[in-house]
């Protein structure tokens, strides 16, 4: 019978008695619970439990019964890790704590990202099992950024192959030397004797596998003994073969067949050489696929200069609060998120947004800390502080979208699960062959076919394959403007069918203004639009506000008018100077009497358009129409096209009217729209779309877009939009450019062909390796591969998979 577990966990949703009952009955009637017990003023619950309840069906339990328990999400540094199989074993390891839901381990960044239950089980405490078993794991701290460790791993491993060199180097020549040419050979046995020179060979490969190639062992057999073997298992496994056959045969070699007493010292020692050298330029290869969290790091100043007392005092960053004042000198870094109460400047924030245009910032704009203040000088109100700046969120926003697992990654997972002990089995079915059926001496070529298997059947680049390609790719995206708050996401979004848009703020600058202003024959423009400007002036209307900012772009300051009063739906009238002044719709224009002039013929073609239209009369008669739009953002089109070659549907739903919002369609090609719908018919429409043409993104900034990007297969969220909007979204622009949009799907493509193009190799060098390793050509052509091109071909495996996934680095915006 199983033993008994007690498990502690904290339960939401409960405000009474009768909660609690439910919440114990739910518990109780888990196969397994033999006692539960839920407190309702410490909102926790005890459970006792054994096979075949765990932690995740009691969660779920709780999850149905209406009364969650409290979820959190821990991010673990993990070390020691070498392979495919190493990861899986931190995941198992963790999955069976007690109190852990969900643990996803990334082999490129060397962190594990694990959902657990707070108060059943803590990050130190699920750190413990991998810690014990070889792979030391420690939580990180909120907001820290992984200390980069790859060059420091590179330089001990460089130091480590070097050595491995130096000692090997002897070891190849005297006994390749012989072989390649027998005149060497014919040397050394007249000058140091075979017998002298093969003890030369043990001391120096003893050296060689106790010294640097230590590591394989100190690692490998422990998890070889725990039924667990890995990478290092395969590599000790294999040169200890190799180094024990050597042994017998230089100091007992009647020990072993006539015939068969050959040393293969040098493959020991030039295994673990070419092994070292891999790991050595993997790490340098890791270390490159962290450049862009690394880049954002360094954005960010370590000193801020404060206005304190009316001085200027310099102060590290962390000591600034928010209401602060700081002061920003021509050319430097914005310290930290703010608000511009002083001074004009340009500033460069495209590290941030992945836009190249600076962009200018006067008293009342927002600023990012990170970014590049041009010529002017200014005095910036903090706003944010620590975690809370956009560049600590963007930090972290690559940082979980990088340790992701795609959903192809499920076919790797289950091939790594039994990779490693399949290929012990295979190398010891292919020494029996060879020793059964292979020609004289049989015993010699079992132990170089079977060692050729261990080493060349490396794991590595299955488990670096599909992580390696997400590291990069979601940094490249970020500094083009996209960052995935979802790393499963970057295959989701390359298989939409469909993209569909929200029109306004969207597509739209969502800020109405006035682009067209028609004046009826013998009237002054000037002064017309002064009088009209007057009467809005009174009016809070997001329309009104347009034509004042137009009439202020022309240089005209609007009269005082008295008088004002609203037709609600109809417009607005007052008196202006003596003049009475009414600005509305043409029906207002009808009932109030006005004379309708060839002004409202020209009308119709700004309405195809998707111009509102308004007119104006002074005095009983009409003087002006005027065109109101909210116009189309720059890149909008070009990124559409874009959208439109890779072979996207378009689509734009949007709570506008039909006519303005199949008027902005016809401008931009967009195939499907929706319009006059409510936030719940947005949603709505994307089911619809779903089912007639298969997965589809939303793009969308506002409030009322939340729903929709939460149903959308993927749902993007503008920048600048509400925070509701980001929070339901799987992907966040950083600016409001929809050349983000544009970028995130090409990252998408071109990450999945990547991580496709880094599966077939890391698949296919396994299946056409290991036969030939174990001697599949030798009946044929004679040939038999040798140890030592096994760990040359192994490595490279690996680094062809991180050089592939490198290129990623070198994606260009696409709009």
């Amino acid at each position: 019978m199983a033993a008994a577990k007690r498990l502690s966990l904290e339960i939401e949703n409960m405000s009474c008695a009768s909660c609690v009952g439910r919440a114990e009955k739910a518990l109780a009637g888990v196969d397994g619970v033999s006692e539960a017990t839920v407190n309702l003023a410490t909102e926790t619950a005890a459970v006792e439990f054994a096979a075949p309840a765990n932690t995740n069906s009691i969660a779920k339990a709780l999850d149905r019964a209406g009364y969650p328990a409290r979820r959190a999400t821990a991010v673990l540094d993990v070390e020691a890790m070498s392979c495919a199989a190493c990861v899986g074993r931190v995941e198992r390891m963790l999955a069976s704590t007690p109190g852990v839901l969900e643990a996803r381990v990334n082999l490129a960044t060397e962190r594990a990202f694990v959902t657990y239950l707070p108060g059943a089980v803590t990050p130190e405490e699920m750190s413990l099992k991998p810690s014990k078993a070889g792979f030391p794991t420690r939580p990180r701290a909120d907001g820290a950024p992984r200390k980069d460790t790859k060059e420091e791993d590179a330089r001990r491993l460089a130091r480590a192959a070097l050595l491995a060199a130096v000692l090997a180097a002897p070891v190849f020549a005297l006994e390749m030397g012989g072989h390649l040419f027998p005149a060497f050979h014919h040397w050394v046995a007249a000058n140091i004797g075979i017998r002298v020179s093969q003890l030369i060979q043990l001391v120096l490969t003893t050296l060689v596998l106790f010294g640097p190639g230590r590591l394989f062992f100190t690692k490998g057999i422990p998890a070889l003994l725990r039924g667990a073997p890995d990478m290092n298992a395969l590599v000790a496994i294999g040169t200890s073969a190799a180094y024990a056959y050597s042994v017998i045969a230089t100091v007992a070699p009647k020990l072993l067949p006539a015939g068969t007493a050959n040393v293969y010292f040098e493959a020991a020692a030039v295994i673990v050489v070419l092994i070292l050298l891999g790991r050595v330029m993997e790490a340098r290869a890791k270390g490159r696929t962290g450049e862009a969290i690394r880049a954002l790091v360094a954005l960010q100043p370590r000193e801020a200069v404060v206005e304190t007392d009316g001085k200027a005092v310099t102060r590290p960053i962390a000591q600034v609060v928010t209401g602060e004042v700081l002061l920003v000198k021509p050319g430097g870094r914005l310290p930290l998120d703010g608000e511009v109460i002083e001074g004009t400047s340009h500033v460069d924030e495209a590290m941030i947004t992945g836009e190249p245009d600076p962009v200018a910032k006067k008293p009342c704009d927002a600023v990012v800390g990170g970014t590049v203040n041009g010529a002017g000088v200014l005095r910036v109100r903090v706003t944010h502080t620590g975690p809370d700046t956009m560049l600590a969120q963007i930090i972290r926003m690559v940082e979980d979208a990088q340790g992701a697992k795609l959903p192809i990654q499920a076919l790797v997972d289950k091939v790594t699960a039994v990779f490693v002990p399949v290929v012990m089995g295979i190398a010891a079915l292919t020494v029996m062959v060879w020793l059964m059926i292979g020609p004289s001496p049989a015993l010699g070529l079992a132990l170089v076919a079977g060692v050729s298997v261990l080493i060349i059947a490396c794991p590595c680049a299955m488990g670096l394959a599909t992580p390696t390609s997400i590291m990069v790719g979601t940094g490249r995206a970020a500094q083009l403007g996209a960052l995935f708050r979802r790393g499963d996401a970057l295959q989701t979004l390359q298989d939409a069918a469909v993209v569909a848009f929200d029109k306004t703020g969207t597509l739209t600058a969502g800020r109405p203004e006035l682009t067209a202003v028609l004046i009826a024959d013998g009237q002054d423009e000037a002064q017309v639009l002064a009088l009209i400007a007057a009467v809005e002036a009174e009016s809070e209307h997001p329309l009104a506000q347009s034509i004042l900012r137009g009439a202020e772009a022309r240089g005209i300051a609007p009269a005082k008018a008295e008088g004002f009063k609203a037709e609600i739906g109809m417009g607005v009238r007052g008196t202006v100077d003596g003049h009475a002044v009414l600005v509305g719709s043409q029906t207002f224009m009808a009932q109030a009497g006005v004379a309708l002039t060839d002004l409202v013929e020209r009308a119709e073609p700004l309405r195809t358009k998707g111009h509102g239209v308004f007119f104006a009369a002074v005095d009983g008669k009409l003087v002006a129409l005027l065109g109101v739009s909210d116009p189309i953002k720059p890149e909008t089109k070009a990124a559409l096209e874009v959208l439109h070659s890779q072979g996207k549907q378009l689509a734009m739903i949007t709570g506008d009217d039909p006519g303005t919002a199949a008027a902005i369609a016809g401008q931009l090609g967009i195939d499907i729209v929706v319009a006059g719908v409510l936030p719940g018919g947005k949603v709505d429409a994307l089911k619809d779309l779903r089912a007639a043409h298969g997965p589809v993104a939303f793009v969308g900034d506002g409030i009322n877009d939340a729903p929709a990007l939460a149903e959308a297969d993927v749902g993007l969220a503008i920048g600048t939009g509400t925070d509701v909007a980001i929070e339901a979204a799987d992907v966040v622009l950083a600016s409001d450019s929809l050349s983000g949009v544009a970028n995130a799907f090409e990252v998408s493509r071109r990450t999945m062909t990547n991580i496709r193009q880094n599966l077939v190799w890391a698949f296919g060098y396994n299946v056409i390796l290991i036969p030939v390793a174990a001697g599949l050509l030798y009946p044929v052509w004679g040939v038999l591969l040798s140890p030592m091109l096994g760990a040359f071909a192994m490595a490279a495996s690996s680094i062809m998979v991180l050089t592939n996934a490198l290129r990623l680095r070198f994606v260009k915006s696409i709009v």
